[in-house]
């Protein structure tokens, strides 16, 4: 091949044709070199038959003969394999069929080269102008594209006057240039943009509309904003791109880069150092248009030479961050693809802003937990304690709450309570009672005094949030609100532990009473489980009531359970879980076990009787005897 172009050149000089002259060794071997490494490129890539076209050309310009005509070779190497796209990487050193240097060479020497796509075949073209000042003088100019040495498969004259080639042609339009039209990837700046059809054939492949769906459906419910942006970059890169980033907005600070990646990963830790250096900044015109970006210039990081965009994520009005993309071998994005990138921009941009608000509620949550919850558990001498909580939902705060503390005296105080219903109405009653209990038990009042102060206090409580309620809803022209707003009923087990012995090795004496809650259960060494205190109403429900309160010793080996509804009435189907004693038959056969082990047993019973998840707060509260 090189051998034939050579001759074909040397016989062109020799014939002397107009506006050409002689064409310079320096072009000519130019022309050989350039050939070699298509030929080459072609065969170890594509592994396919090769077909050479050799074609003299003039364009407008400053030619040799001084008439504004400028003589060029024009080469194109053609092979059967279109579905291949030759990005013009490094080769790999190891591999002695990848030697060569391919498209990065032809890009130092052609005046302007690119690549065309047809449905069977894929051609690598370049252009080198013949004029130089060992130039000869030349007659009148040649027929543009004359001389074509290969017909069948080569890009004729007529195709480069539609603008398949030079460009300024209908294709550039959006017309079809034929039946055999095909798509040209400019590598290299050129006289003019290469026409195309209407839409980029390898991006209308990837189905628009499949991959907008494919792409919602990933990013709908996720609440990690770095996995949200992890999806986004993957999902375009190596499909639409060769690599991505995505940065995010920041309260008072520089955007973060939150996500870099290549289609080659070894460049990713290259590409993630030089994005955060040069952070995208959009004006703010753009809003959540793609706008061209410059091409990077670090070849080592970015790869060869391309067309980037830069989109803002707009969600709600507000920028979340921004989406940048490049793929080589274009020299401008077309539009069809522009606008797919604002498209799946958007979504991303609503993934963004749902993730962060989910974080935002998370953390707002855990806040209210440090606040609801004891931060940690008194220790009790003699007595070893274990606790399970989770609130409905995976939130951080609900209506089930817990407390050891000591109250003075050596008593030492344990609370398990449930708030009826659950989420931030029943955390609001959960913060209002825990304070209030420690405050009443380290005021010396006996359980039943402390049960009975507490239940004249949500009785107050539930008045002035119904009176309030009632004035906010005639002001606004609106009903009353059923049962006057935020539930105040509350279950409660309360009790008093006093350590017996030195240092608790007797045992405890246990008071407690238990207020609308499911009654403690005792597990003795031998399995034998007993119920402890009587069943009384909620409270917050009866102004005056007196609770009674029941006093045992809980002895050494022994353990008082403890729980909630969200345990005992946990359904399967038709059935609850204490259904038939089922909590008193779990217990007997925890005789011997820990406190952590006999509730961590509870829990996994509980999550084991259901497929589905708990639709109540669970929360336990495990105390043993050593």
């Amino acid at each position: 091949m090189r051998t034939s172009a050579g001759l074909r050149l040397a016989d062109w000089s020799a014939l002397d044709f107009p506006a050409v002259g002689r064409i310079p060794d320096r072009v000519a071997d130019e022309v050989v070199l350039l050939v070699s490494e298509l030929v080459t490129n072609a065969v170890v890539h594509a592994g396919t038959a090769v077909e050479v076209s050799c074609a003299l050309d003039v364009v407008s310009g400053e030619g040799p003969s001084g008439d504004g005509e400028v003589p060029s070779v024009v080469v194109e190497v053609t092979d059967h394999h279109p579905t291949r796209f030759l990005r013009g990487e490094p080769h790999d050193e190891d591999d002695p069929g990848c030697a060569g240097h391919g498209l990065r060479l032809v890009a130092e020497l052609a005046e302007c080269w690119g690549t065309a796509y047809r449905r069977a075949s894929k051609t690598v073209w370049f252009q080198l102008p013949v004029s130089s000042a060992e130039a000869g003088e030349s007659g009148e100019a040649a027929e543009s594209g004359g001389f074509v040495e290969s017909a069948e498969g080569s890009l004729r004259d007529d195709t480069r006057r539609n603008g398949a080639l030079k460009g300024g042609g209908d294709c550039l339009n959006g017309d079809s240039p034929g039946d055999d039209a095909y798509v040209v990837e400019l590598l290299a700046p050129a006289p003019a943009r290469v026409g195309a059809r209407d839409a980029d054939e390898d991006w209308t492949r990837a189905g628009a509309l499949s991959f907008l769906a494919d792409a919602s459906e990933l990013l709908a419910g996720q609440f990690d904003e770095d996995l949200v942006t992890s999806l986004a970059a993957q999902l375009l890169v190596p499909r639409f791109a060769d690599w991505s980033a995505v940065w995010l907005d920041t309260e008072g600070g520089p955007p973060r880069l939150a996500m870099v990646w290549h289609a080659s990963e070894s460049r990713i830790e290259t590409l993630s150092r030089l994005l955060e250096k040069e952070p995208p900044e959009l004006p703010a015109t753009a809003r959540g248009r793609a706008v061209p970006w410059p091409w990077p210039s670090d070849p080592a990081a970015y790869g060869p030479g391309g067309a980037a965009l830069a989109c803002r994520l707009i969600a709600g009005g507000r920028a979340v961050g921004t989406l940048l993309l490049g793929r080589a071998g274009l020299m401008r994005v077309p539009d069809e693809v522009a606008d797919l990138v604002e498209d799946f921009a958007r979504r991303v941009a609503l993934a963004l802003a749902s993730a962060r608000q989910y974080t935002r509620q998370a953390t707002i949550s855990r806040v209210l937990q440090r606040g609801l919850l004891p931060s940690r558990l008194a220790k009790i001498p003699g007595v070893e304690s274990a606790v399970v909580y989770e609130p409905t939902g995976g939130t951080s705060a609900g209506g089930d709450f817990y407390d050891i503390f000591p109250a003075g005296d050596g008593r030492w105080v344990f609370v398990l309570g449930d708030v009826c219903g659950n989420g931030p109405e029943a955390a609001v009653v959960t913060g209002l009672v825990r304070p209030w209990l420690r405050l009443l038990a380290r005021e010396g009042y006996g359980v039943g005094a402390v049960l009975e102060r507490l239940n004249r206090m949500l009785g107050e409580e539930a008045v002035e949030a119904a009176v309030e309620g009632a004035a906010e809803a005639v002001a606004a022209g609106v009903g009353l609100p059923v049962g006057g707003g935020v539930s105040r009923f509350l279950s409660l087990l309360y009790g008093e532990l006093v350590p017996l012995g030195e240092d608790g090795d007797g045992g405890v004496r246990c008071t407690l009473a238990s207020a609308g809650h499911p009654l403690p259960l005792v597990v003795r060494p031998d399995g034998s489980v007993r119920t402890v205190a009587e069943p009384q109403i909620l409270l917050g429900v009866v102004e005056d009531v007196a609770y009674d309160c029941e006093t045992f010793e809980l002895a050494p080996g022994e353990t008082l359970v403890c729980v909630t509804d969200g345990v005992t009435e946990h359904r399967s189907g038709a059935r609850q879980f204490d259904d038939g004693n089922g909590l008193a038959s779990l217990l007997g056969d925890c005789a011997g076990l820990g406190a952590k082990d006999v509730a961590e047993r509870i829990r996994e019973a509980v999550h084991a009787f259901a497929v589905e998840p708990p639709d109540d707060d669970l929360a336990m509260l495990v105390l043993r005897a050593r």
